[in-house]
């Protein structure tokens, strides 16, 4: 499995040399070399970009090189998801190192496929740089999306570049196929489902807190060393997540199909709100189900954040919430992968969370929303 996880000196380092610099100032100060897009141009620089890209799936009849990608998926279906990453709304170049950059844009639109169920087999990847980036930044951001590219299997088959008037915008396409049987939609929960979720939730909210916070120190004295082992694995839930490529195998091991599906990028209560519309039904979402990890518990406490708020409305967690039938509980009981979290109702019921003090709370969208708004 390729990792590239964070050791303390190597967040020191982004965290002390590069953070607060601004990207002209990291890029001609502190990268000896420099070399100008321009000097290549559009098609020497996606040549220079993607010569290490190969091809590993067999629905990939035709990649790079041409006027369009070819695939065959014979009885297979396709999916298809995109997102955009922009520099300034989804992430922050002083504190996120360009590889995992690359490496989380990927895993985003891998989660996506995951999230029908399917296995993710191409995608495409297109960016706009402007000139504040030399080759050697680039080189470091597809260096990532080539490491992601290997750890889920997914040939990159095509893409685009454009110059940028300001900042860094990646744009990556995914696809995926699946039998017509196997794939999950967000519209198929029925009234007494069991609610599930993978893993544990909140942790990656936490990390961004932590990076913001050792920002904004070393804005104001750029002679402080952060001390980050009490926060490795929240960092490392915010700059270099994974996708749940794991569960589709497990649950077809387990044969059960879940009746509906969505991965957490927008954060659980935003998630189980889109799955209670499309499904016309309501929801009990339950406190003391939560699965949280007690480094995240201990720097909420830390913060002085309520761990439940975090939990329920942090975002970018990229685990898979999904609804099962009573039926399958049992094959799931006592499963660590997964935690029974809540249960559907009747949309006349409404969406609640149940408080650890037996309180019924209406709950709201508070997560991640792309225009601003919650």
């Amino acid at each position: 499995m390729v990792l590239f996880y964070l050791t303390k000196a190597f967040v020191s380092l982004y965290l002390c040399n590069f953070k607060i610099q601004n990207l002209k100032n990291m890029i001609e100060d502190k990268i000896p070399q420099r070399t100008s897009i321009a000097q290549l141009g559009e098609f020497g620089l996606i040549a220079h970009l993607t010569k290490n890209f190969g091809v590993s799936q067999l629905s990939t009849l035709k990649g790079i090189g041409d006027d369009a990608a070819v695939l065959d998926f014979k009885d297979k279906k396709v999916v298809i998801s995109t997102d955009l990453l922009v520099e300034g709304v989804h992430f922050d170049l002083a504190y996120v190192p360009l590889k995992h950059l690359g490496y989380k844009a990927v895993v985003v639109n891998v989660s996506d496929i995951c999230a029908m169920n399917a296995k993710a087999t191409q995608i495409t990847v297109s960016v706009a740089v402007s000139n504040r980036f030399p080759l050697e930044a680039l080189d470091e951001l597809f260096t990532g999306i080539a490491l992601a590219a290997d750890e889920y299997k997914v040939d990159v088959i095509g893409g685009d570049t454009t110059s940028s008037q300001k900042g860094l915008i990646i744009s990556i396409t995914a696809i995926g196929e699946a039998d017509a049987n196997e794939i999950v939609y967000r519209n198929g929960a029925k009234q007494t489902d069991l609610l599930v979720v993978t893993g544990d939730l909140g942790a990656a909210y936490m990390g961004l807190q932590v990076l913001e916070r050792e920002k904004q120190v070393f804005q104001v004295n750029p002679n402080s060393q952060p001390d980050l082992d009490a926060y490795t694995y929240l960092i490392e839930r915010q700059l270099k997540p994974e996708a749940r490529k794991d569960v589709r195998t497990l649950l077809h091991a387990l044969e059960i199909k879940p009746t509906a599906m969505i991965d957490i990028s927008d954060g659980l209560s935003s998630e189980i709100i889109h799955l209670c519309k499309q499904s016309q039904v309501g929801c009990n979402l339950y406190e003391d189900k939560l699965p949280i990890d007690p480094q995240f518990i201990s720097v909420c406490e830390e913060f002085q954040i309520d761990s439940t708020t975090v939990a329920i409305n942090g975002g970018e967690d990229y685990e898979l919430l999904f609804t099962i039938g009573m039926d399958d509980f049992d094959k799931i009981k006592g499963n660590p992968n997964f935690t029974v979290i809540g249960h559907m109702t009747q949309e006349s019921e409404g969406i609640h969370l149940i408080t650890r003090a037996d309180t019924k709370i209406p709950l709201k969208a508070r997560g991640w929303n792309a225009l601003g708004e919650e």
